[in-house]
């Protein structure tokens, strides 16, 4: 048995490669160990086989953006990002890396108690538009409130509060149905805050029995099951 090495050393003799070529390579994906993909260029190795993937690319891997399917009372989100959270239909090519839950800032977080579609992102452009510019981006919720509609409680979950520190906040309710004592609204807000549409519904007399985020732009959450993410492909803009 040979003494135990980096990962890194052995894959930059094999090739052979500069060390920080090997590094990428590993970073990258590219790399397994005993058929394992292994990403720590640190990893230590002795006789295992090694074999870099024919596709590998010293090509620098894009930021990425994931969506999450927030289950209600989730307290910690972003503990359910990984490879065994992945959805299975995923319509993205990329293959999942343990670099892509690194340095992921979150945008628009949800109540605990709400449920829905969480955005995070690696990319800056993709922060920037969901916090800077958030007041330009539409956000669709679905409310299930107790008891039926009056007319009255509609056009008041519509009207801005007084003194609200956004006055260019717009704000479009409608009922999405009504039945065994129970109603669903549709929210369609730009300039959303966590906390408001519980504020609203509060004014007008209404209590929430479940909240949910449908769509953040124009991307919304389709058939995302709760708990499971999937990346943001590259024709998707919010």
């Amino acid at each position: 048995m040979t003494e135990p090495v980096r990962l890194s050393k052995r894959l930059a003799a094999l090739l052979p490669c500069s060390r920080s070529e090997a590094e990428q390579y590993i970073e990258g994906g590219w790399v397994r160990v005993d058929g394992r993909v292994v990403e720590e260029p640190q990893f230590r190795v002795t006789d295992e086989k090694i074999e870099l993937d024919p596709n590998a690319t010293l090509q620098a891997p894009l930021p990425v953006t994931l969506l999450l399917h927030k289950p209600a009372g989730q307290a910690s989100p972003q503990q359910l990002l990984g490879a065994a959270s992945h959805w299975a239909a995923d319509p993205s090519p990329l293959r999942v890396l343990q670099r892509h839950f690194n340095q992921l800032t979150q945008a628009l977080p949800l109540e605990r108690a709400a449920s829905g579609l969480l955005v995070y992102s690696q990319d800056w452009r993709v922060a920037r538009k969901l916090t800077q510019d958030a007041h330009l981006v539409e956000i669709e919720l679905m409310v299930e409130v107790q008891g039926e509609i009056a007319p009255d409680a509609l056009q008041a979950l519509q009207r801005v509060a007084p003194g609200d520190s956004a006055p260019s906040r717009h704000i479009k309710a409608s009922l999405s149905s009504s039945r065994d004592g129970r109603s669903k609204l549709r929210f369609a807000i730009k300039g959303w805050r966590a906390g408001l549409v519980a504020e609203l519904c509060e004014r007008a007399g209404l209590r929430i029995l479940g909240l949910q985020r449908l769509r953040i732009g124009r991307v919304g959450l389709a058939q995302l099951p709760p708990g499971q993410w999937r990346y943001l492909l590259p024709h998707e803009r919010f």
